[in-house]
């Protein structure tokens, strides 16, 4: 098998950021949900302790404190007819607060205007890892299909029972239970009338097919989309609480860097509140301005040590390994075959180096949290894709039990797996700590830049050995730092030997969309080009001939019809493709790139994408999710990368930091292969993978210039 089954999905080791492990929680006793809930329908469910984590983390020693206590509830129907789901997913913009809506209507039979979705509330919603790895739809999609179906199931006893008739006569539907024979209905929220009902979640629930399907399966609007576009919803750094004040923080110049002396006098004269904890400096104001002028009145001197610049960067990857496996303890290394032996005998051995870049994540919405404390208990409105996470971290920070701090999610200006961790919610908690008022803090800019955790860099180096008909022999794949998703090769090699090296790195790093599944679909995809032209054979006929699974051959050749390929192409344009399996989707991307020899700019005028991710629960939103993809993706193939020097961010504006602009979007066009035998999976991350190797071969179809840098033309082309 050239690949993980498609049917699950590891955690990826490079998550860098989320070593720190899941944290312990119980559930409240059930009569206690009605506290909260009030009378009506709850269906919950009690996790065993092996499933906790859910979908990542592991197990970490208790910290002797008392341990969380919450309401294990996803959907509660009030007296009132109101529907009310819960979930720790949150929304950061890619749209799963609609999709998750769609769930839950199809399966309760009722309209998708009666669902209130309650996301990422730590004191409300059942524990969740976090917002990550595009598992939202393969897990939480179908987590609350069965929550609905189970409650339509309980809905229809209470009928039958009041009726005293057979249940399998009864119907479900539009928020009613009718029964044809005896022509009667009952509104749910009638049979909920008094009743105080809880329901466990079956392991097992007969689920409509995704070929039944008339809810999920729709092009259904953004739910609450009219408060987005006309600036009712407020979000992260948008919220505000009486008496609030700001706070800013105090940076040293340089990564690494210790406070060695500290005079705060001049900015406690201003009348604001310093705090100082360690290397922890911070003002809080009443207006924004005052805590900047506050810590800017601050002296202080700091200490670090040289550090390496952009320039040096990949032979300091290469030369700093670090010793033993992969710390996070997935994807190290995979052998089968002799490689060596069939290097040894190939008609053709290739030997390739790619590099890759930092890159910053760039959200629209920098970082912010609003805190507050009522006695020992923390509330904390924050932007984060791991709002129990944040919890954790919040109560270690401050030495509290868990089930004393409450984060809360407001839908967030976007993350792209770069809000995981919470240092501005632990930075406005101290500061409103000590001012004994609510405090805000929002990033600036550049703090966005230069403290949150960038895409790892990577070295990768290929040696691969081919036959004179196409047939690939020997692949040997080395990785160093940028991590191990998609790592793996899914054509059919005999002999691999494909090997991931943690490394050191000299900068903070940590989750991107679509994780190290980049970097390593770029060295595939381009070395499977050159392979191709090695061989003397068509780069689609290479690859088909050497890929033996439907799914993935589906897409290319789907891809490939829509994009005309192997038709003739206009002077100075280029032709290249990419593609690949990751988040358990399946993507091929073709591009086509027009360059100009005298200027070197290298334009992407036209990108086709085909993607299958199973039975497709919202077309539009599901095209919005890959054409995203493809749009960022341009930036980190074309030109986005950090420089640094001396611990130092020398780009660290979007003045100084390229990021896509209207200007560079191509016409994008995407087919959809919806496959509704096979279940629901994700969306935000696979899509990306297939844009920058289909670029970088484009240009070598264009110029004959093999481009195996990311970013590939951050100063434009050199074509002589």
């Amino acid at each position: 098998m050239s690949h993980p089954p498609q049917a699950e999905i590891p955690l990826e080791p490079e998550r860098y950021e989320l070593r720190a492990a899941a944290p312990y929680r119980f559930d409240l006793d059930r009569r206690d949900f009605f506290k909260f809930l009030g009378a009506g329908l709850v269906v919950a469910s009690v996790l065993k302790p092996a499933l906790v984590a859910q979908e990542s983390g592991g197990g970490r020693a208790h910290r002797g404190e008392s341990l969380p206590a919450e309401i294990n509830a996803w959907l509660h129907i009030g007296e009132n007819g109101k529907i009310t789901v819960y979930t720790g997913k949150v929304e950061v913009g890619q749209n799963i607060r609609t999709s998750l809506t769609q769930a839950v209507a199809e399966e309760l039979h009722v309209p998708l205007s009666s669902i209130e979705m309650v996301m990422g509330d730590t004191q409300l919603s059942p524990f969740d890892m976090g917002t990550f790895g595009s598992r939202t739809t393969p897990t939480m999609n179908l987590q609350l299909r069965k929550v609905a179906s189970a409650a339509r199931d309980v809905l229809i006893g209470l009928a039958a029972t009041q009726w005293k008739t057979d249940a399998q006569h009864l119907v479900a539907a539009d928020g009613k239970i009718t029964d044809a024979q005896g022509n009667r209905s009952v509104e749910y929220a009638a049979l909920m009338k008094g009743q105080q009902l809880t329901e466990s979640l079956p392991v097992e629930d007969p689920l409509i097919p995704a070929a039944k399907w008339t809810v999920a399966g729709q092009s259904t609007p953004k739910v609450d989309g009219v408060d987005f576009v006309t600036g009712h919803h407020r979000y992260p750094s948008d919220q505000t609480l009486p008496g609030m004040l700001y706070g800013k923080i105090l940076r040293p110049p340089a990564f690494d860097a210790t406070l060695v002396s500290l005079d705060t006098q001049k900015a406690e004269q201003t009348g604001a509140t310093v705090v100082h904890d360690g290397n922890f400096v911070g003002v809080a104001a009443p207006t924004s301005k005052a805590a900047a002028d506050g810590v800017a009145a601050i002296h202080a001197e700091w200490k670090s040590d040289p550090q390496i610049s952009n320039k040096e960067l990949f032979d300091y990857l290469r030369k700093n390994t670090a010793e033993g496996n992969d710390p996070t303890g997935d994807g190290d290394r995979y052998d089968t075959g002799a490689v060596d032996r069939a290097l040894a005998s190939a008609d053709h051995k290739l030997q390739q180096t790619f590099t890759v870049s930092y890159i910053a994540h760039v959200p629209l919405e920098p970082r912010a949290a609003l805190a507050k404390w009522d006695g020992d208990q923390l509330t904390v409105w924050t932007g984060t894709q791991r709002p129990f996470g944040v919890r954790g971290q919040l109560a270690e920070a401050f030495r509290i039990a868990e089930d004393h701090v409450r984060v809360l999610m407001p839908d967030t200006g976007s993350g792209y797996g770069g809000k995981h961790t919470g240092e501005t919610a632990i930075e406005a908690a101290r500061l409103a700590r000590a001012a004994k008022r609510p405090v805000k803090v929002v990033w600036t800019r550049e703090e966005e830049f230069t403290w949150a955790y960038f895409r790892p860099a990577g070295v990768i180096d290929v040696t691969s050995g081919v036959r004179n008909d196409g047939t690939i022999t020997a692949w040997d794949f080395h990785n160093y730092n940028s991590g191990s998703a998609g790592i793996r090769t899914y054509y059919e090699i005999p002999n691999q030997r494909i090997v991931f090296h943690a490394v050191k790195s000299p900068l903070r790093q940590g989750s991107y969309r679509a994780l190290a599944a980049t970097a390593n679909h770029f060295a595939r995809e381009s070395h499977m080009d050159e392979l191709a032209h090695t061989v003397k054979m068509d780069p689609l006929e290479f690859r088909l001939k050497n890929l033996k699974d439907e799914r993935l051959r589906a897409v290319f050749q789907a891809a490939a019809k829509q994009f005309g390929w192997g038709s003739s192409k206009a002077p100075d344009h280029g032709f290249g493709m990419g593609g690949g399996y990751e988040k358990l989707g399946n993507i091929a991307t073709f591009a086509e790139i027009k360059v100009d020899r005298k200027s070197g700019d290298a334009e992407v005028v036209r990108v086709v994408s085909a993607f299958e991710c199973g039975a497709i629960v919202n077309p539009d939103n599901l095209r919005n999710q890959i054409e995203g993809s493809n749009v960022q993706g341009l930036g980190g193939a074309l030109f986005e990368a950090i420089q640094f020097e001396n611990g130092k961010i020398l780009n660290g504006r979007l003045s100084e930091y390229r990021v896509p602009r209207f200007s560079h979007v191509p016409k994008l066009e995407t087919v959809l292969l919806d496959r509704k035998d096979i279940p629901s999976v994700g969306a935000g991350e696979c899509p990306m993978v297939g844009l920058a190797p289909a670029i970088a071969n484009a240009i070598f179809d264009a110029t004959g210039k093999r481009l195996c840098a990311l970013p590939l033309v951050p100063n434009g082309l050199k074509t002589s």
